[in-house]
């Protein structure tokens, strides 16, 4: 109760502030009532009376010692309060009392700003007066001043600017008057000396270019009468009027221009005013300027003109200007790229047309000969590829390394182009510099669906590379197990060998794809095939340790004793490498481990020599002869001491190996480890009974070994061990000669010490002395010179000393190459079998890149390559990993490109539409922006077009704008026709085709408008839009709901029924028929009449009829299945003389049997026994965007966007 009562009294104390009650607020405080008590919002009495203007009140609770630093929740103080109420008595009285003017709330207020938002001048005076700091700014920036600025207080923003001004906002003050088009607070602005005409941001920007960048002409004029520069060149040379050129303010344009603005100055990178506003399609800028002179033809740095731009952006009406002021068509940037070649990289039809119109020629090369048709193959523009092959664009052009369109289209995966392109007579047979063909470069890219058109139209399934390679060759490199399979079915020559002749299973082999390895075998490959140099696949398998697939090939009875040119075994290779594993293996199938290479080497010297350990073992265990001898008669134990393979020589020796054997020449297992300083091991050897004065067939001992080579810690050993110091060679050398002969002076010292004999004598009566007086070796002279007694007749000068050494081991290696290359001769090294071994790989003798012949390891192709509009030496190196759909650039710089989810229906089969996409919007269509703003004029290379629609088009929600595959609002779920546009001026009129343009297409996906306007669809427009884009008849899909609707329309009944009868007769009527539609047998005809219908009625409604949905208007199976009949035969005209493995092969269809031409790709690629359509993964091979479907080093789509100084 007692709670209760303080509760209601603090509450009736906080009242009686806030009403200005001072006997009430005095009789409160008499009582318990504390005098900072506050409410649920942190207020107290003081920041009541303060808000409410109760001076009285607030000059007693001071007095009585209230907390004049007390905040609310929000950090508001009593003077935050005061000030923002605009009481400058109290705000006076708080400040006397020690309240801190600086003090900021919770989002940076102070109370200047809140006095100066309010437009309270009196209270900012007091404020500044007693200290308060303007240059302090809230969280989001603003200063006092900015925040005067923004709600018009001219009073305070004197005041302030008359206290000098300096507050760091986001824009300096005149920055944001000249943004507001504030005419008013710019004039007051200039009243002060600091707010310069040429004040700039950090990017460089002054008031104009802002007041330029918004078309706020009226703080221009001010700021142009001020004597503002209209030249004046920010950061990047950039200008007023590139700033307005670029966002299409026509009257800022005038005004510019009007005073003296210079209307062809260049930005760093050579980007004038008519090259901004043509990059961004501002028609009536472009006018202007070339009106007004603007030079059409200028280019940038590298060598880009308006009409590139133009053409980058679609911007059809701006190239149409530059035209006719007389751009020139063909003119070409640093790289030899026409407007044409921009045109088809971006996909843009509408200006791609008025260029070939306007004569512009289609086969024009770029660098490195791409024409503009292999860039449209390459970024899917299939609109572009059409209207290039009319405009008689070369289908077989070449690049310089031989690529041809369909190369280009089939390395890409783009279904529709192949398909296009074949239909329109390329060969998919042609070869590139390299040999290739289209089928290689599928087969290279994993594109089992090209592959599959391809072999399906006449490709060579057996085409030979340069090196001989085929197409199979490159699947089981890939180890893609579909196409292997694919071109196996197709009748690829599983044996085919290379120039080399390597084997698909012996690449296989290499690679360690076991799945492909079986098929190959179901296929009967040979398994003992042998390359070049007599490799059989077990011998690569071994070599890289494939246990799979060597484990494959012993199940399947290859050879494991089969033995390559120069005798090596596959245990020799295995050994060599150290596959244990696959040696064990070996081992177990009967793989003999005494087999001998050519120079007699069994594995065990191998595995001693490689110190595998482990094989070492393993191979003495099955019974490996730890004394066999090669050729030379080397053991492995003279192998593993030479190395200093401790561990190997233990087991050697445990094992019984012979410590003293001696080869031919008679070296031992000590000389060799005294020739490579191998004490450890001599230690053993030792310890095992090895003798240390062992001669040679020369007569050298270890210790003459080791004083040849100077190795004085093997020298001290043997003499340790009681080696003879003065024994002589047959021809009377000893240690002391042989170390006065190399000049080593420690060795010298040390057999001096042990007693040499400095005085012995060779057989032609030579001491150390004289022979290393004769040889030059000082040092050696001034040790021997006073110990030598015996005087010889030095030689004369003209006598060459011929000298002497000891034996050495004189092998050759194995070769690391599956090829085993040749014997090579390496003097005193020690060499082991008859093949060297190298790190030379199987990839230089397998299919190689079409252009500059890297190893196929790589996995690139090479396409054309320009950044920065600047065509690198190096080309477009696309990778052969899949990294999903989207590009690699930051999307916000790609101009279309789309994440697909893939549609299926009930019965999981993918449906072919484009709504359920996402699209990454341009940059371009966001507005200004501080941060992004101006990057836009950073370099002068071809960025992605403005896609945002212009207001006379941003109705048409449904439409597919040319060679743009993805205007889609992402919650669209289908797409529907625009019935209302004129087909000249885009008003309404009911043409479905809109504006009329030929490539400007909509696309039907809503079934329920066959219904609701079937009028639309027999119409001699759409059938003349269809004649004009598919020139040859296609199965016809006749909808049943339409046809229905029809009924009436005896005529077309009749016109119908005259089709199905097949006219195959000579008949007058027959005759009259288009051999094209004789075959189109299936329609759907229960409602059509059969009454006769006169000749000269059938053709304009058999027109009309002739209405094909193809798979470009995105008909999704359920609708095909639900709402069409399907013909089951196909035009007569469709299959090409002599080519009747088209993709129209009715047995190759599936239970749709839809080709729909060029356009339904997905169907005609299923593999024929496919009961229904890819999904998920495999689905997004289908998908079909603007953008790379393919994870790439660079992405030709991002010819990089200019960057620009931003607004700071």
């Amino acid at each position: 109760m007692m709670g209760r009562k303080q509760s209601d009294g603090n509450a009736g104390f906080l009242r009686a502030a806030r009403d200005g009650n001072l006997e009430e607020v005095l009789e409160y405080l008499k009582g318990s009532t504390d005098i900072n008590t506050s409410n649920p919002n942190g207020l107290n009495a003081l920041h009541l009376a303060s808000k409410e203007g109760h001076l009285n009140i607030v000059t007693e609770l001071l007095n009585r010692k209230a907390n004049v630093e007390a905040a609310t929740k929000k950090g508001n103080t009593a003077l935050h309060i005061a000030s923002l109420a605009g009481h400058e008595d109290i705000v006076k009285k708080l400040v006397e009392s020690g309240a801190q003017v600086n003090l900021q709330a919770q989002a940076g207020f102070t109370p200047l700003y809140m006095a100066s938002q309010e437009g309270h001048s009196e209270v900012v005076k007091f404020l500044l007066a007693s200290g308060a700091n303007q240059g302090l700014s809230t969280e989001d920036g603003f200063t006092p001043l900015a925040v005067a600025l923004q709600q018009g207080h001219d009073k305070v923003v004197s005041v302030l600017l008359e206290h000098d001004a300096k507050g760091k906002v986001r824009l300096p003050a005149l920055h944001i008057a000249a943004k507001k088009d504030d005419v008013k607070s710019a004039a007051l602005l200039l009243q002060n000396e600091q707010n310069s005409l040429e004040l700039q941001t950090k990017s460089g920007f002054t008031p104009l270019h802002i007041a330029a960048h918004y078309g706020n002409t009226n703080v221009a004029t001010l700021l142009i009468q001020r004597n503002a520069d209209v030249n004046f060149r920010a950061k990047n040379n950039i200008t007023p009027l590139h700033v307005c050129s670029r966002w299409g303010k026509l009257n800022m344009v005038n005004l510019l221009l009007d005073n003296n603005a210079t209307i062809d100055e260049k930005t760093r990178d050579g980007l004038t005013p008519l090259h901004c506003a043509s990059r961004s399609g501002h028609e009536s800028v472009v006018d202007t300027l070339l009106e007004r002179g603007a030079p059409h033809s200028a280019k940038t740095k590298n060598g880009l003109t308006p009409l590139h731009m133009s053409a980058q952006g679609d911007h059809e009406d701006c190239a149409r200007l530059l035209l006719y002021h007389k751009a020139s068509l063909n003119e070409v940037t640093v790289d030899y790229l026409t407007p044409l070649h921009v045109a088809a990289h971006c996909g843009n039809v509408k200006t791609a047309k008025l260029l070939l119109d306007r004569k512009c020629e289609p086969n024009a090369r770029a660098l490195n000969g791409f024409t503009p048709l292999h860039i449209a193959c390459k970024k899917n523009r299939i609109k572009v590829v059409e209207l290039l092959l009319k405009y008689g664009a070369s289908i077989e052009s070449k690049t310089e390394s031989g690529l041809t369109p369909l190369h280009v289209a089939s390395f890409m995966g783009h279904m529709n182009i192949v398909i296009y392109l074949i239909q329109h007579n390329a060969n998919p047979n042609t070869a590139t510099v390299r040999g290739e063909t289209s089928l290689h470069l599928a087969a290279r890219a994993n594109q089992s669906d090209i592959i599959r058109i391809l072999l399906r139209n006449g490709a060579t399934v057996d085409a030979r590379a340069r090196e001989q390679q085929t197409p199979l060759h490159i699947a089981a490199r890939l180890g893609n197990v579909d196409n292997v399979v694919l071109l196996l079915q197709h009748g690829a020559a599983v044996d085919a060998a290379t120039k080399d002749k390597y084997t698909p299973l012996h690449i296989a082999a290499k690679e360690g794809h076991d799945e492909v390895a079986q098929i190959l075998l179901e296929h009967e490959a040979q398994h003992d095939m042998t390359t070049k140099k007599g490799f059989t696949p077990l011998h690569i398998a071994a070599k890289y340790g494939n246990i799979k697939v060597a484990r494959l090939l012993l199940q399947k009875d290859a050879n494991p004793n089969a033995q390559g040119k120069n005798g090596l075994t596959p245990l020799h290779v295995a050994t060599h490498y150290n596959h244990a594993n696959v040696a064990q293996l070996l081992l177990e199938n009967k793989a003999d481990p005494h087999a001998t290479a050519k120079n007699g080497y069994t594995p065990l010297h191998i595995a001693a020599k490689k110190n595998q350990m482990d094989i070492a073992t393993m191979l003495l265990e099955y019974g490996a002869k730890p004394n066999a001898e090669s050729k030379n008669g080397f053991t492995p134990l003279h192998l593993a001491s030479q190395e200093g393979h401790t561990d190997i020589v233990g087991l050697l020796l445990e094992k019984d190996a012979n410590v003293n054997s001696q080869a031919q020449n008679g070296l031992t297992p000590m000389h060799l480890a005294a020739q490579e300083d191998r004490v450890p091991v001599a230690e053993i050897l030792s310890k095992h009974g090895s003798e240390t004065d062992t001669h040679t067939k020369a007569g050298y001992t270890p210790l003459h070994t080791a004083c040849h080579f100077g190795q004085v810690n093997m020298v001290r050993f043997l003499l340790e061990h009681q080696a003879s110091v003065n024994a002589t060679t047959k021809v009377g050398y000893t240690p002391l000669h042989q170390a006065a002969q190399q000049g080593h002076v420690q060795v010298v010292n040390t057999l001096l010490k042990n007693q040499a004999s400095p005085n012995a004598v060779t057989n032609n009566g030579q001491t150390p002395l004289a022979i290393a007086q004769k040889l030059g070796y000082i040092s050696v002279v001034e040790i021997l010179k006073p110990v030598t007694e015996v005087q010889v007749i030095t030689p004369s000068s003209e006598d060459k000393y011929k000298v002497v050494s000891p034996e050495t081991m004189q092998e050759t290696f194995i070769s690391d190459s599956e090829d085993e290359g040749g014997i090579s001769n390496a003097g005193s090294m020690f060499l082991y079998g008859n093949l060297t071994i190298s790190s030379q790989t199987v990839d230089d003798f397998l299919p190689q890149s079409p252009i500059f012949g890297k190893p196929i390891s790589e996995q690139h192709v090479y396409l054309p390559y320009y950044e920065g509009q600047k065509m690198h030496n190096r080309e477009d190196s696309i990778s052969l990993e899949r990294g999903g759909s989207a590009s690699p650039l930051d999307t916000s710089f790609d101009k279309d490109i789309q994440i697909h989810y893939p549609a299926v229906d009930n019965r999981g089969r993918q449906i072919n539409q484009m709504g359920a996409t996402m699209r990454y919007p341009s940059y371009l269509e966001n507005g200004p922006d501080y941060d992004e703003e101006m990057r836009y004029y950073h370099g002068d290379t071809l960025s992605p077009k403005d896609k945002t629609l212009s207001p006379d088009r941003s109705k048409q929600d449904g439409v597919f704008y040319s060679g743009d595959y993805s205007t889609l609002d992402s919650n669209r779920d289908s797409v529907t026709l625009d019935t209302t546009r004129d087909r000249s001026t885009g008003d309404s009129t009911g043409d479905i085709f809109g504006g009329g343009d030929d490539d400007d297409l909509k696309y039907v996906t809503d079934d329920t408008y066959f219904k609701k306007r079937p009028d639309q669809l027999f119409t001699e427009d759409l059938y003349a839009h269809h004649s004009f884009r598919y020139g040859k008849g296609a199965p016809q899909l006749i909808s049943q709901g339409a046809w229905r609707n029809h009924k009436s329309d005896d005529r077309l009944s009749k016109a119908v029924r005259v089709c199905q009868e097949q006219t195959e007769t000579s008949s007058s009527t027959g005759d009259l028929v288009p051999t094209k539609f004789r075959n189109a047998t299936t329609i759907y005809q229960e409602q059509f009449s059969a009454s006769p219908i006169s000749t000269e009625e059938i053709l304009p409604h058999w027109q009309k009829a002739n209405i094909v949905y193809q798979g470009e208007y995105s008909i999704s199976p359920t609708e095909i299945e639900h709402h069409f009949d399907f013909v089951t035969s196909l035009p007569d005209d469709s299959v090409k003389p002599g080519n009747q493995g088209l993709v129209y092969q009715t047995q190759d269809y599936m239970d749709a049997q839809i080709t729909s031409q060029s356009f339904h790709a997905v169907y005609s690629a299923a593999p024929p026994s496919a009961g229904r359509l890819p999904v998920g993964t495999e689905a997004n091979r289908f998908s079909s965007y603007s953008g790379s479907s393919f994870s790439t080093s660079f992405d030709p789509d991002n010819v990089p966007v200019d960057k620009s100084p931003v607004y700071s």
